[in-house]
């Protein structure tokens, strides 16, 4: 995965937005990651992981990937908010079950929220990436999708989403 590429794709997206919304400089770092906490319970409810309830399964593998690429949106315009853009992902160890990776993500969101530090940043993409792993999604996959919905995310955009 090419992740510079992708910091300068969202950088990109980002800029393209504050331009549009009239909201250079705003400080939107408070709402991005309640929009990244938002797109991991997203994804949490497309793979019904914690669902003990339910019979049905997950959702489409493709959709449970968009889902997963709209965190990786945030976290990205993250890292940029913060100029944390030399941290590159890596796989971690996985927890027990797809809903403690899920809980560690969140954690791992919070955690960043207070410190937003190189570590805590990097801890929450690594757990990030850990789940998409657990998921089965290869890096070129999610590489391939985030440059998918990045142009989806221009598009909606343009026409006034």
């Amino acid at each position: 995965m090419n992740i510079e590429k992708l910091y300068e794709m969202q950088r990109g997206l980002d800029q393209y937005i504050e331009k549009g919304h009239n909201l250079k400089g705003a400080d939107l770092f408070s709402q991005k990651v309640l929009a990244l906490l938002v797109e991991v319970g997203e994804l949490a409810n497309e793979t019904r992981c914690f669902k003990f309830w339910s019979k049905r399964g997950p959702s489409e593998r493709r959709i449970i990937l968009e889902e997963f690429v709209d965190g990786v949106h945030f976290i990205l315009s993250l890292g940029i908010l913060t100029r944390l853009t030399e941290t590159v992902p890596a796989v971690e160890g996985y927890a027990a079950t797809e809903t403690e990776q899920f809980l560690r993500v969140m954690e791992a969101v919070h955690v960043f929220q207070q410190k937003k530090t190189k570590e805590s940043y990097q801890s929450l993409m690594n757990r990030y990436f850990t789940l998409g792993d657990m998921l089965g999604f290869s890096a070129e996959e999610v590489e391939q999708a985030y440059i998918a919905k990045n142009e989806v995310n221009y598009q909606r955009q343009q026409s006034g989403y």
